[in-house]
């Protein structure tokens, strides 16, 4: 199914142009850029920092969203193999683990293969997931939530059961900081259910677990660099209660289904991607019918399971509950607490492990009240079902990921560009910030001819970082004090006139290049200098 999505030729580590050709978007090259500055720098306190891209916005390998723990590993392997990316590589892993999850999962319910390999292909071919690794492709991590719900629905104490659940806390931190907390509430989940249970609590092996196995998603997150930023949490749009999920959300096919027809839901950047699928939706309806009509005792060993599920789908829903793209405020809540919120601003992702279980959850009374044979011929034509309604979203994914070549050339090909990064070692973009006018295209440029760049777009940026630094080049370009081995590229009328005022026309160049006002400090005494770029 992922390569029937995705396509084989994203798995070579040395091709790059499936990422940089800008057609799936920025965020690949956002990745990318994070990766190929931390891969060629030394290993550094914490081992996530990467001073290398952003100079002074500059923060962690977190914070570009290019997966840490693998990052960590291919970095480790550099002086073996060199790589170019591997977001090929996880992509085809994210779709594999999530099946054998989903897979082992159904086999607590049914030996019955045919049941099994079914709802494995519904939980990958699932929006929630194929949405994800069509352009953020950390967050197609989600087989640790599958991964955290086996924990929950199987017995087991003592150490090895806490050993688990710290090395899934802390795989979450390395991956992205959305799964950390769900996988957190899993585990929550767990450890309650443990400590209500006096043959399963331990003493105070339950107290030191709630201390140890927190403790560990914290030295992941320290470990990938979270800590190095210290502002800027909220992110630079959006907020917690504006991006929620939409009550309606689960039934509006968006450009996903082919049958069902489209329905207003809410408007954000995060909508349209908590549709599971008509096949999906039949099993959640046919399980429901199937557990109204049975005995429905087996929930309560799962109290807190639910009790936590219930927690996560409130926070999905926010305190400004929307139904049919209309928002209710239903309960306010303090700026303090909203403000703090504001770091999980993207609310709706929340739903996956609420719809997650719930599918497990209506496959397995779908088992018991058909039988394993019986079921598994219904969930198959499920999947069928969900095959055919995904056709849009699959032909969608395919217009994104076509074959590309394995390199793409520069954007900017003008020949000063690479006189230019011959010549000096900076090159800013004026005025910066989160994706700042021009950032692609020079940091692009920069990483790929060794300067430096304040270019950037990263997960979160200090906001107060990014205010000094244009104040400071606004002022250096207006007195004419450039920084040494440094040229700017100009963003807007006010730096333009800034550079103007400023420059030494028998020193200095300013003009135009690839449609971009570009200040190169020095360059008319430059002239013997030439070399060939690095």
């Amino acid at each position: 199914m992922i390569h029937a999505a995705f396509g084989g030729f994203i798995l070579p580590v040395a091709d790059t142009g499936w990422m940089l050709s800008g057609r799936i978007g920025p965020d690949p090259v956002q990745y990318w850029l994070g990766w190929t500055a931390f891969a060629r720098d030394e290993w550094r306190i914490p081992p996530g920092a990467n001073p290398g891209w952003g100079m002074e916005l500059a923060s962690s390998i977190f914070y570009s969203d290019s997966i840490p723990l693998v990052a960590f590993l291919f970095k480790a392997l550099r002086p073996v193999i060199e790589v170019g990316q591997y977001w090929g590589l996880w992509i085809y892993a994210c779709g594999a683990l999530q099946a054998v999850l989903a897979w082992r999962l159904m086999g607590l319910a049914t030996t019955d293969a045919m049941a099994r390999l079914a709802v494995a292909g519904l939980f990958v071919m699932q929006p929630l997931l194929l949405a994800r690794l069509g352009g953020h492709f950390a967050l197609g991590g989600q087989f640790l939530l599958l991964a955290g719900l086996w924990l929950c629905v199987t017995r087991g104490e003592g150490w090895r059961r806490a050993a688990a659940w710290g090395a899934l806390l802390a795989a979450a931190a390395l991956i992205q900081a959305y799964l950390l907390p769900m996988v957190g509430a899993l585990w929550a989940a767990d450890w309650l259910a443990r400590a209500a249970d006096p043959a399963r609590r331990g003493g105070a092996r339950i107290a030191a677990e709630a201390v140890c196995v927190p403790a560990l998603g914290i030295a992941g997150l320290w470990a990938g660099g979270f800590f190095l930023l210290s502002g800027g949490f909220g992110g630079t749009w959006g907020g917690y209660g504006k991006m929620q999920l939409d009550l309606l959300a689960p039934f509006d096919p968006g450009y996903w289904g082919a049958f069902l027809p489209d329905i207003e839901t809410a408007g954000h950047l995060e909508a349209g991607n908590s549709y599971p699928g008509l096949g999906a939706l039949a099993v959640l309806a046919g399980g429901a019918l199937a557990w109204l009509a049975g005995p429905r005792g087996a929930l309560r060993r799962h109290w807190a399971l639910l009790l936590v599920l219930a927690g996560l789908l409130l926070l999905a829903i926010t305190h400004r509950v929307a139904i049919g793209g209309r928002e209710f405020e239903v309960l306010p809540l303090p700026d303090w607490i909203v403000s703090r919120a504001d770091a999980l601003r993207a609310s709706e992702r929340f739903f996956w492990p609420v719809l997650y279980a719930a599918l497990l959850g209506a496959a397995v009374a779908l088992v018991r009240a058909l039988g394993g044979r019986r079921a598994g011929f219904v969930l198959f034509a499920a999947l069928m079902l969900q095959a055919a309604d995904l056709r849009p979203g699959f032909a969608r994914l395919h217009h994104y990921f076509i074959v590309q070549p394995p390199t793409v050339p520069l954007r900017l090909a003008d020949p000063f560009w690479r006189e230019a990064a011959a010549r000096y070692a900076f090159v800013r973009v004026v005025p910066t910030g989160m994706q700042a006018t021009n950032w692609e295209e020079v940091a692009v440029y920069a990483a790929t001819l060794g300067l430096q760049t304040d270019a950037v777009y990263l997960a979160r940026i200090d906001p107060r970082a990014v205010e000094a630094v244009n104040a400071r080049v606004a002022d250096a370009l207006q007195r004419g004090a450039h920084e040494p081995r440094t040229f700017y590229v100009l963003g807007d009328e006010a730096s333009l006139a800034r550079a103007r005022a400023g420059m030494d026309p028998a020193r200095d160049l300013l003009d135009r290049f690839d449609g971009r006002w570009v200040l190169a400090p020095g360059w008319r005494v430059q002239a013997t200098t030439n070399s060939s770029a690095r």
